[in-house]
């Protein structure tokens, strides 16, 4: 059971062991949304074959000549282990002869200011160790890779095996700390966390990277086998921790609306029909006031703050009703007033309207009638 702050005080006071009081810190977990929970784009894609986020939150799928997939948020999990989801990735168009370029990645983008207490470039530098269940029907090896993008991406190659097909089992791999290359305390990219699923030959014809140092791509996924190679294979995964020391811990579960937050730092969907952004037919999305003419503007305020000023895309069928009255012709009319974003919270949107309208009228924007219309922010790394 986690401590309270008073307790982890007094451990404090009392000198005890710190091995014991890092274990009950809250947010020991690096990765975000490993419970697989968040799912705000959709909670499924089909016709995977390039590189994009595509269903599960923080998760981003690398792909580039490696088969057809669909990914989907499942409810397939480990039994008894408290987790209700986990990302799927069904291979649905084979490729049995992977040409030298060809990848299929799963990946999440870490900031650096999440991973000062690291310590990495220093003599201190903390190991890591990454805990996960996983589940497959082609048994065999996988690749794991931390790679520094802060450092001209030098990396980290650990494997793990699957070994019985269709069966849950939980994997750990700990990683070495790295005294080259501090990550950068900003807001940016520094470290990716990866899961191999296939690598042709340009990725798999050196030796495997097991210690830190300069990227190598000949080294960075070795003996990794050919998910792609049958549209029977598929691969499951959740419960993915990536934490300090060198063993793992417990996983730890957050509240869905702390987790849910934490997502919405780089991604933020309100409408439309998937899972955790489920909106209505009729849905309010904000007021706008007429600007000039043509130019009607409103305010959209988003829950949390986001990592940096967004871009952002309408979809769907909208009008405003109130003094304005009018169908928006199109949702790409819908666009980040003067091109950029007020703050990390709040944007400024404008919409085009077909015919002109009176300064100073207001109404409403919401749906016209279309259940999947739908606001997106976008603030990835």
């Amino acid at each position: 059971m986690a401590l309270s702050k008073i307790d982890l005080a007094n451990m404090v006071e009392n000198q005890m062991p710190q091995s014991l009081i890092a274990d009950n810190i809250n947010f020991r977990n690096i990765i975000i949304n490993g419970d697989m929970s968040i799912a705000q784009r959709s909670t499924s894609v089909s016709s995977i074959t390039s590189s994009t986020y595509n269903t599960i939150d923080r998760l981003f799928t690398g792909a580039s000549s490696a088969g057809t997939w669909t990914q989907s948020q499942s409810t397939d999990v480990p039994t008894g282990q408290g987790f209700a989801t986990s990302a799927k990735m069904d291979c649905t168009t084979a490729n049995t002869s992977l040409g030298s370029s060809a990848r299929l990645q799963i990946t999440q983008y870490i900031e650096g200011q999440n991973l000062q207490y690291l310590k990495k470039g220093t003599s201190s530098a903390e190991s890591t160790t990454l805990s996960f269940w996983v589940k497959s029907n082609k048994t065999g090896t996988y690749i794991c890779e931390l790679l520094d993008a802060d450092n001209s991406n030098r990396h980290i190659n650990k494997s793990y095996t699957i070994s019985s097909a269709n069966t849950w089992e939980k994997k750990t791999i700990t990683f070495a700390g790295d005294t080259t290359g501090a990550f950068g305390n900003d807001n940016a990219r520094s470290l990716d966390v990866m899961f191999w699923l296939a690598a042709g030959s340009n990725f798999t014809s050196g030796t495997l990277d097991t210690s830190w140092g300069s990227t190598t791509t000949a080294d960075r996924a070795v003996g990794q086998v050919n998910l792609a190679d049958s549209t029977s294979n598929d691969w499951y995964i959740t419960g993915v921790q990536l934490e300090a020391g060198t063993s793992a811990s417990d996983f730890e579960f957050l509240p869905f609306d702390v987790n849910q937050k934490r997502c919405q730092r780089y991604y933020f969907k309100t409408g439309g029909t998937s899972a955790t952004a489920v909106g209505n037919a009729s849905k309010n999305f904000m007021n706008v006031l007429v600007h000039a003419g043509t130019d009607a503007r409103g305010q959209f305020f988003r829950p949390t703050m986001m990592r940096a000023s967004p871009t952002f895309a309408a979809n769907g069928s909208f009008q405003i009703l109130g003094q304005i009255n009018q169908s928006i012709s199109s949702a790409s009319d819908i666009t980040l007033a003067d091109g950029g974003g007020v703050s990390l919270n709040m944007s400024a949107l404008t919409c085009e309207l077909p015919s002109g309208s009176t300064a100073g009228h207001n109404g409403i924007l919401r749906a016209n009638g279309d259940a999947d219309a739908f606001f997106e922010f976008i603030s990835e790394l």
